[in-house]
């Protein structure tokens, strides 16, 4: 046949999967038997005489489904039926064979071509009916799928805009973070103060840093709030405030004097305003530990509170450690809390670590916790290092224990190399 053949039939009902059927037969009787009853059953018809002819039609309209004689000359069934397969189309297109084989080879070998049903010649009305309803099943649902897949990639499509333009915020709000550590190393003559801040997430919840009281006096901080991600982020935002080193008319650590300038208020004292201002002020579910210092330069003392976060060590400078504090509870937990202060003298060589539980609570390799005793055994391994360099080796020797770089918990320390009493009039 050179031309093809399309049988107009009634209007085809919107709801049916299957709408346009394609027969391909050399035979132009086999045709037009087919198609008469598939236009009494209100399908689309078209007709081709060969695989090639077949070919140009799927090409030009994908037709719902085919059925198609397998034994023609040139083309045949199964050579048709791969060149189908391979032609690229948005929705399933159904493919029966229609033949006098019934050998289970024969079956095999259609199947593998990518035919979807057999049909026996001659062909019966009613099994054909029966076997479209059956491919009609089939497609419908895999258009559904189709259709779902499709709701699905635009839905992750929306996403990941959404997720790229989140992380971007979310790297921004890293930068913020780490810009409150705007100097991670200060030299104060008579001692060094180092700083460490390394969020397990683009954001996290720890804070440390250091304010100015007097050309004697130095305030250091470390703070672990509660939870991890944006919200804990900006509870360390609105407490570096309270603790700031430019505004210290903002810092409620400092006390203004009669003569205009500032001094220490105790650090149990500045806890427990804290306590208050946070659960009356703030609406939220967060707390926060607190380790609170107050250093004099001069003589080597240093006064500290401990609100729930982990003891400072010490690192004498003959290589003994020693785990100092009392402990107490987190700030935002009970309305009325009291927290005490404890002190400790530094001599020249010592240093003061105060870290966060991301440290002592870091996992092991085996599963255990590196605890006291871990921290103890790298701080004695690190006797000779100082500063930033101290700092980083520690996070160097975490990563060991831990079997990688990436943690769980947020990292954050403080480091006061104590060299040297202030002279007189520093």
């Amino acid at each position: 046949m050179g031309a093809q053949n399309v049988i107009t039939a009634a209007p085809v009902s919107e709801d049916r999967a299957i709408q346009t059927v394609l027969v391909v037969d050399d035979s132009r009787l086999q045709r037009r038997i087919l198609a008469a009853s598939l236009t009494n059953w209100g399908y689309r018809v078209c007709e081709a005489g060969s695989g090639a002819e077949a070919l140009d039609i799927c090409r030009a309209m994908a037709p719902d489904l085919v059925l198609s004689d397998w034994m023609m000359p040139g083309m045949n069934g199964l050579d048709f039926c791969r060149a189908f397969r391979s032609l690229g189309r948005d929705d399933y297109g159904y493919f029966i064979l229609l033949t006098s084989k019934s050998d289970k080879a024969d079956i095999a070998l259609g199947l593998d071509a990518g035919a979807d049903d057999f049909l026996t010649k001659p062909v019966n009305p009613a099994e054909l009916r029966a076997r479209i309803s059956a491919g009609e099943r089939i497609v419908r649902m895999q258009r559904e799928l189709s259709d779902k897949n499709r709701l699905i990639e635009s839905t992750l499509s929306d996403l990941q805009v959404l997720y790229d333009s989140l992380d971007s915020d979310l790297l921004e709000a890293r930068k913020l973070q780490q810009s409150l550590v705007s100097e991670r190393f200060q030299d104060f003559g008579p001692a060094e103060l180092s700083l460490l801040l390394r969020s397990a997430g683009h954001v996290g919840g720890d804070l440390v840093g250091s304010f100015p009281v007097s050309e004697t006096r130095l305030g250091i901080y470390a703070i672990d709030v509660s939870g991890h991600g944006i919200s804990s982020a900006l509870m360390t935002a609105r407490l570096a405030g309270y603790l700031s080193a430019t505004a210290p008319e903002q810092n409620v650590a400092l006390m203004r004097g009669r003569n205009g300038g500032y001094f220490p208020r105790p650090p149990a004292e500045t806890i427990a305003l804290l306590n208050t201002m946070f659960l009356g002020e703030i609406e939220t579910e967060h707390y926060f530990t607190l380790l609170l210092a107050d250093v004099a330069l001069d003589t080597g003392l240093v006064t500290m509170a401990q609100a729930g976060h982990p003891s400072p060590a010490i690192l004498r400078r003959d290589g003994r450690v020693e785990m100092v504090g009392t402990g107490g509870l987190p700030v935002g937990l009970i309305d009325g809390a009291e927290f005490e202060q404890f002190e400790i003298t530094l001599s020249p060589g010592d240093r003061l670590l105060v870290h966060s539980d991301g440290i002592t609570e870091c996992e092991t390799k085996t599963g255990g916790l590196l605890g006291e005793a871990g921290l103890t055994d790298i701080l004695r391994r690190l006797r000779q290092c100082h500063g930033l360099a101290f700092l980083e080796s520690l996070v160097w020797h975490l990563a060991e224990c831990a079997g990688s770089d990436v943690f769980d918990d947020d990292i954050s320390a403080v480091l006061l190399d104590f060299k040297a009493p202030a002279p007189a009039g520093f």
